[in-house]
């Protein structure tokens, strides 16, 4: 597939979101304390989608645009889990039949979980993901739905932002997670037509720091695979940043914080004690930047996504005992 280079703009952001409304969940924002604080911590809550993850708004904005003869022949994809939960979701509400490349060190909840909705599972080696796919992707002429690196991917991820400022015109931050960069590229997108005014701040673990490395560089910068793989937060273990989504960001994210693996941990038990929800270590990285900054009240009235909640239980319970 030819890579559309174009940036995403804030009418394909509103468009996707008129695409997604019967699929997806409009999430709220709420509030995770402490209660008494005028710049209290609000929570975007994409773990209460049905497939548990914000992934879910891209897949189906990018499924609502294929044609006739692009859904009869079905679609691929590669992911760690939200992703290929997504598009296998979105795929058999539109009776498209969907094929996910998924690596061998996977969570096991998440291949179960993305089985569930009916995708045809292939497992490979991490570093075979890319090639499995575009040779599926060859060999059957089905449709490459990428995990970030697609402009209706941005554009369906973006609605996330249309949502928070809809919600809150108060706002000064928002923090999101960053793997490929789907998320923080659609959410910049909106946040900046609508209120350019407030910061945008990508956030990654210290063990998957790329983008951190890639933003003091000015350039895009690899990290071996088996570095990344280190972190806790699974669904943010893309080596690069994604080559679409990195203009995006130079365009339109103002800083990027990166967080400890403890700090993940105490974030996920946060976010169960204060907002009464379960977080994945990726969907926790958001709040555990606003948890661990160390000028806290420079971020203003903050906004932190919580990206996810597919979590292993045993995990979950270790995590916020």
């Amino acid at each position: 597939m030819t890579l559309d280079t174009g940036l995403v703009n804030l009418d394909d952001v509103r468009a996707a979101r008129e695409r997604i409304a019967a699929t997806c969940v409009r999430t709220p924002l709420l509030t995770a304390g402490p209660d008494d604080d005028v710049h209290a911590l609000r929570v975007k809550p994409e773990s209460l989608q049905p497939t548990g993850a914000f992934k879910l708004r891209g897949a189906t904005n990018a499924v609502a645009q294929l044609g006739p003869d692009e859904r009869a022949a079905g679609v691929v994809t590669h992911s760690s889990g939200n992703h290929g939960q997504a598009v296998a979701y979105a795929s058999r509400a539109a009776g498209v039949p969907c094929t996910v490349v998924m690596p061998d060190n996977a969570a096991p909840v998440k291949v179960a979980a993305t089985r569930r909705w009916g995708a045809r599972i292939v497992t490979v080696p991490v570093d075979e993901r890319f090639i499995a796919t575009d040779q599926i992707a060859d060999e059957t002429g089905a449709r490459l739905i990428a995990p970030y690196d697609d402009p209706r991917v941005i554009a369906g991820q973006g609605t996330v932002g249309l949502e928070i400022l809809a919600d809150a015109d108060d706002v000064d931050t928002v923090l999101a997670p960053v793997g490929g960069g789907g998320l923080i590229s659609g959410v910049a997108v909106a946040v900046k037509a609508l209120s350019p005014s407030i910061r945008v701040v990508a956030v990654e673990p210290e063990l998957s720091a790329d983008l951190a490395e890639s933003f003091a560089a000015g350039q895009r910068v690899t990290w071996p695979a088996e570095l990344v793989a280190r972190t806790s937060a699974d669904g943010l273990r893309a080596d690069v940043i994604g080559e679409l989504t990195w203009p995006h960001i130079q365009a339109h994210v103002d800083e990027v914080l990166t967080v400890s693996e403890a700090a993940i941990t105490e974030a996920m038990g946060y976010l169960a004690r204060r907002a009464r929800l379960v977080a994945e270590p990726s969907g926790a990285v958001a709040t555990a930047g606003w948890l661990t900054h160390p000028d806290r009240a420079s971020l203003g009235r903050t906004v932190a996504i919580v990206s996810g909640g597919n979590v292993d239980p045993a995990a979950f319970a270790a995590a916020i005992a």
